[in-house]
């Protein structure tokens, strides 16, 4: 048998079971010396035992599917937790050490004159002011409104001054205050995110305020209502101070200011009514507020429904200045926002009534100023209000078939602000023309941004693309493209490249026409003549009345920057409050995409559950 040789070479080991390990021995000493050994095989020899056991064996970390050295193991890992707390440490500093945040874009040019366009209302308040009220040149002004009066002897301090004068006309004054209301109601998260909630909502309530003052808002029947406090008509001649023929600021008037009553004013109070239904839905988390809003606005209604008449009969104060031509379209407009505001379906009824609808004009197609919503004509308003009743909850039966009506005819409306239809007429420069060429046209087209923007917003709420014009469809685009158009022509978009809204861009009008901002702020009292001189100086105002949307331009696009002519340069509360609610309904706001509110206007109005229709009568042979 062959063994193998540790030191190399073949080995034969005898078969001999009697061989001594003595014999094996000498035999296994005797082969080795007879062949040279190798140099490795002498190293081993030469190395005693000390020195092999120096060596240490080196140790390997088996990872499955490599096998690494267990020092570059462990300093690979060590490295990687070592740059991991590093980057932690950094990530931790730069968190904790402040540093800026860019800055947010800034607003469109809509939400900036928005800011502009409320501050308006802060230079019209009468009455004491709050010391927030953020206009140096103005202060506290008749103080004694009503109580100076020998018929009403009851305080009618506060409230609005309608224009460049000192008169209170409840009847536009309450049209504004339902329009700020509606465009609250519709856009409050717009409003909140440009932090002007809280101060649209205190003018809301500066004017509700005067409202509930003007008659007896605490019982359930009432039979008068003021109707305006002032006076402003100087065509009988003669020097007596009156509100119109003196040219002094509100803080310095000193002469008698009449108040005016009225027995049978259906306009008056169902407008009256409609700003307080519509302020309730606004204030409705302050629920004592809210239910004494609507409590007011019930007595309000009512009497309008009970004491049928107009507020300005012919020859009166009322008449010249904001004369109304009729009462139906306020029993519309007014039980549509009480119907909001009570959700009881007997306003409902009177607002849906086609008796109504036909007084109101609704089917008026010819007239030249249909579709044309103002201070006096609340029919389109109205129209557009009930539409949204159709468009999100559909009461249906019996009200659908005048619902419908007003929707169709809604659609009518917009396709008529459309210049491609030629159903007004439009200045080289853009503005359209809804008074006809006459005078202070801004208004008007304020009014028509508002409601196409607004209606543009509750067709896409309701997943709605556009609407039909004949046979022609037209997207919310247009609508929109039209409010945009008459806004950006107010705002110096125009062939004079000026804005209509004072303090807005670099160039606005210098000398509106009013009192309180052409008067100097210095101290000196000027009576009720000693004003004239400031009236017809041909220098600019020397206080800016900020926000203040002018009469505007005449229909060639000419505009004069004179003080003495109103017809150019007076603004008012009715127009600045459709300027605010299409300002905000155009608004752009950065920080997100905000539509319509659609459910808060029907907060009141309890689930609906139409009347299934009458069956049919009974079949005769």
């Amino acid at each position: 048998m062959f063994g193998r040789d540790p030191w190399g070479g073949p080995l034969e080991i005898s078969n001999a079971d009697s061989a001594t390990d003595d014999d094996r021995s000498r035999d296994l000493d005797r082969a080795a010396l007879m062949r040279q050994l190798d140099e490795t095989q002498q190293s081993w020899l030469l190395a005693g035992p000390g020195d092999q056991a120096g060596k240490k064996k080196k140790k390997y970390v088996d990872l499955g599917c490599i096998v690494l050295d267990r020092k570059i193991f462990m300093w690979t890992v060590g490295t990687i937790l070592g740059l991991g707390v590093f980057i932690g440490f950094i990530m931790m500093i730069v968190k904790l050490v402040p540093h800026k945040k860019p800055p947010p874009p800034p607003p469109d040019q809509y939400t900036q004159a928005l800011h502009k366009a409320l501050m308006f209302f802060n230079a019209q308040r009468s009455g004491p002011l709050p010391k927030h009220n953020g206009v140096s040149w103005r202060g506290n002004s008749c103080m004694k409104d009503g109580l100076s009066d020998s018929t009403t002897r009851r305080s009618l301090v506060g409230g609005f001054y309608d224009a460049g004068d000192a008169i209170k006309f409840n009847y536009p004054m309450a049209w504004s205050m339902t329009m700020l209301s509606w465009s609250v109601i519709e856009y409050k998260a717009k409003y909140e995110a440009i932090g002007e909630l809280d101060h649209i909502k205190e003018l809301i309530k500066w004017g509700t305020d005067y409202i509930l003052k003007t008659f007896n808002s605490s019982a359930d029947t009432i039979d008068r209502i003021v109707a305006q406090v002032g006076v402003g008509d100087t065509s009988k001649g003669g020097s007596q101070p009156n509100d119109h023929y003196c040219w002094m600021r509100p803080e310095d008037i000193d002469y008698k200011r009449p108040v005016t009553e009225c027995h049978s004013c259906s306009d008056l109070a169902s407008e009256m009514a409609a700003a307080l239904a519509a302020a309730s839905i606004v204030f409705k988390d302050s629920k004592t507020y809210s239910d004494k809003l609507v409590k007011g606005a019930k007595a309000l209604y009512k009497f309008g429904r009970l004491q049928r008449g107009r507020y300005s009969p012919n020859g009166s104060d009322q008449a010249i200045f904001y004369n109304s031509t009729s009462y139906w379209d306020e029993f519309v407009w007014g039980g549509a926002w009480m119907y909001f505001a009570t959700g009881n379906n007997s306003y409902l009824t009177i607002a849906t009534a086609p008796g109504m609808a036909k007084h109101a004009g609704a089917y008026w197609f010819g007239s030249p100023n249909y579709g044309v919503f103002t201070w006096d004509d609340k029919l389109p308003g109205a129209q557009v209000l009930l539409s949204r009743l159709r468009l999100f909850l559909s009461p249906g039966y019996p009200y659908e078939e005048i619902l419908r009506t007003f929707h169709n005819q809604t659609d009518n409306v917009m396709c008529s602000y459309l210049p491609v239809f030629n159903s007004f007429n439009f200045t080289k420069g853009g503005l359209i023309q809804l008074n006809h060429g006459r005078p202070q046209p801004l208004q008007y087209a304020v009014n028509a941004a508002f409601l196409a923007s607004l209606y543009s917003d509750y067709l896409e709420a309701a997943d709605t693309p556009g609407w039909y014009c004949g046979p022609n469809f037209y997207t919310t685009d247009v609508l929109r493209k039209f409010a945009r158009s008459q806004l950006d022509y107010i705002l110096g978009k125009n062939p004079l490249k000026m804005s209509y809204v004072v303090g807005f861009g670099n160039k606005y009008p210098k000398r509106p026409h009013h009192r309180g901002a052409s008067i100097p702020h210095n101290g000196v009292k000027y009576g009720c003549k000693g004003g004239f001189k400031w009236r017809e100086t041909k220098k600019a105002n020397p206080n800016i009345l900020v926000g203040a949307m002018v009469a505007g331009p005449d229909k060639h696009d000419g505009f004069k920057d004179v003080r003495t002519n109103y017809n150019y340069t007076e603004p008012t509360l009715a127009a600045n409050a459709g300027l605010v609610a299409a300002l905000i309904s155009l608004a752009d706001i950065p920080t997100g995409r905000y539509g319509i509110d659609k459910n808060t206007i029907f907060s009141a109005v309890p689930p609906m559950f139409p009347t299934p229709p009458p069956p049919p009568s009974a079949w005769k042979p």
